[in-house]
């Protein structure tokens, strides 16, 4: 509907004379087009005066052309009718507002008792350049956004309030009006400051971005007018940990959808009131989606950890792989914070070899967005020359889904490793022979104790695929295995005061301990190789 007619000329008197603002007017008017929303404050209330103006006997219908400037009978009307009287002469001086379209420096103009400034105020040229000058200050990358919005949740109160003035008046016409056929005050803002904001930025808006700009809006005066529903719908606010006040706005919907009308209109003025002051703008935030990029570590240092190793507060060792690798994505994608993953971990004394182990790093809000292959090339020299502890491969970048499909094959793939053995009595080459001919041995092994504390205790059953020994002398074989991820190597050969059966030692029948253990392969099949 992009016009007003006969019908509404009752609900247009009634909420002007309550103190709404135009748009919320064609709001309840259910006036669908977008273009009249963003028309003039100034212009929208001139148009909505004339409209009370006309006789009930003249058009049926006045469209708000949008094109087209008045004709000049109605300027004339204007400029000869300083007393702004409706058809009967009841209603009461309608307010303007000033040249520059600004806002409420007039006195005159109230703000609205249903959006409280929302679609006056913050409508308007400067607050949108505020918005502007925020997001262009932040120095972010972005080809679009998403705009949202954070209501005041008593705005849900007094657009019920409202609702309920205009339906009754619709009754006395025998007409009706649902919720739904309201137009969102969301919707609206939305409308109106879409436009404004990709003239100004120079990209459009869009339903699904990974750049969005987001405005909170308080009204601080009002805030208390949601609490006589917690008395009367009490299982609609309960406490949450993250939550500041339980006056949330889905907890007001929800109540307001539980309340009957007439307690509702027992504890709630029917037109709202109208306040003093606008709602203020608590927040104007810029937040870029994640970004996610993945390759494949080697790890050369039997001293360094894969991530920081902290215990009761205390760091034990200065670096970790994490940490090399991450510094330098932080710096060059200018992001918040990251979070680390990988197909699996290595313990600090274990070396990674061979093509790597996958990992992915998640970027929490980056500054910049666009990298090219070889920029990412570049990337990735940087961070190898700044250590020779670590070296990182095929360094990419990936989506959010693609990261599945490394932790898919943690469980799934086979590992290879290289372990250098000690036996406690000497041995020969023909005693170890018997090991390159067990296939697919099956192990029980309950959770280790070295990480007890922060596994749960269960057995595994795991699979040592194959095994191939490399006699050295006769304490000591190095012994090659591909096995099933997620198999304790350690625990496999000495043991671990047998909760690992069987393993080395009891089929060697004697003492056997791990010096050395090196990752040769990880065989997941990502991230892509370059």
């Amino acid at each position: 509907m992009s016009s007003l007619t006969e019908k509404d000329r009752p609900i247009v008197q009634l909420l002007l004379n309550a103190g709404t603002c135009p748009r919320c007017i064609l709001r309840f008017c259910r006036v669908g087009s977008q273009t009249l929303y963003r028309r003039p404050y100034k212009d929208l209330m001139e148009d909505l005066k004339e409209f009370l103006k006309k006789s009930q006997e003249k058009e049926d219908t006045v469209c708000f052309d949008v094109v087209d400037p008045p004709c000049k009978r109605i300027r004339l009307e204007r400029a000869e009718g300083p007393d702004d009287l409706n058809h009967n002469g009841a209603l009461q001086q309608i307010p303007s507002v000033n040249d520059e379209n600004t806002a409420m420096e007039n006195s005159a103009v109230k703000v609205c008792n249903v959006c409280l400034g929302i679609l006056q105020e913050f409508c308007e040229v400067d607050f949108v350049k505020k918005v502007c000058q925020k997001v262009i200050s932040a120095d972010y990358q972005f080809t679009s956004f998403v705009f949202s919005v954070s209501l005041p949740p008593q705005l849900s109160v007094r657009e019920r309030a409202a609702w309920l003035l205009v339906k009754q008046e619709m009754g006395k016409l025998g007409l009706s009006l649902a919720k739904d056929d309201i137009v969102q005050l969301k919707e609206a803002y939305k409308w109106i400051i879409h436009p404004q904001l990709s003239e100004e930025l120079g990209v459009p808006p869009v339903k699904v971005s990974l750049f969005e700009v987001s405005v909170v809006f308080a009204h601080p005066e009002t805030d208390e007018e949601c609490h006589f529903l917690a008395t009367a719908c009490p299982d609609c606010f309960k406490p949450a940990k993250n939550k500041q006040s339980v006056f949330t706005r889905m907890a007001v919907i929800k109540a307001l959808e539980k309340i009957k009308e007439e307690d509702f209109l027992k504890h709630f003025p029917c037109p709202p009131s109208s306040p003093k002051n606008l709602c203020v703008a608590l927040e104007i935030q810029c937040n870029n989606g994640a970004v996610f990029v993945a390759g494949r570590y080697n790890k050369y240092s039997r001293n360094l950890p894969q991530t920081p190793w902290i215990i009761d507060g205390e760091r034990k060792l200065e670096s970790s792989v994490e940490e090399l690798i991450s510094e330098h994505l932080m710096a060059e994608f200018k992001a918040d914070s990251f979070n680390f993953s990988s197909s699996g971990r290595e313990d600090v004394d274990v070396r990674t070899l061979g093509n790597g182990r996958p990992f992915a790093i998640e970027l929490v809000n980056p500054r910049r967005i666009h990298f090219t292959a070889e920029e990412m090339k570049g990337l990735q020299q940087t961070i190898n020359n700044s250590s020779d502890k670590i070296q990182v491969r095929d360094l990419q970048l990936v989506t959010r889904e693609a990261i599945g499909r490394m932790k898919e094959g943690e469980e799934e793939k086979t590992k290879t490793y290289s372990a250098l053995i000690w036996t406690d009595k000497a041995i020969q080459k023909e005693d170890i022979a018997f090991l390159d001919d067990i296939k697919e041995l099956k192990l029980d092994q309950k959770t280790p104790l070295r990480v007890l504390h922060r596994r749960p205790l269960a057995v595994r059953c795991r699979i040592i695929h194959t095994m191939k020994s490399e006699y050295i002398d006769e304490h000591h074989f190095r012994l090659h295995l591909k096995t099933q991820a997620g198999t304790y190597i350690k625990e496999f050969v000495h043991g671990d005061f047998g909760r690992t059966k069987p393993n080395i030692g009891s089929l060697l029948n004697r003492t056997a301990d791990i010096l050395e253990l090196d990752v040769e392969s990880v065989d997941v099949d990502w991230p892509p190789t370059l």
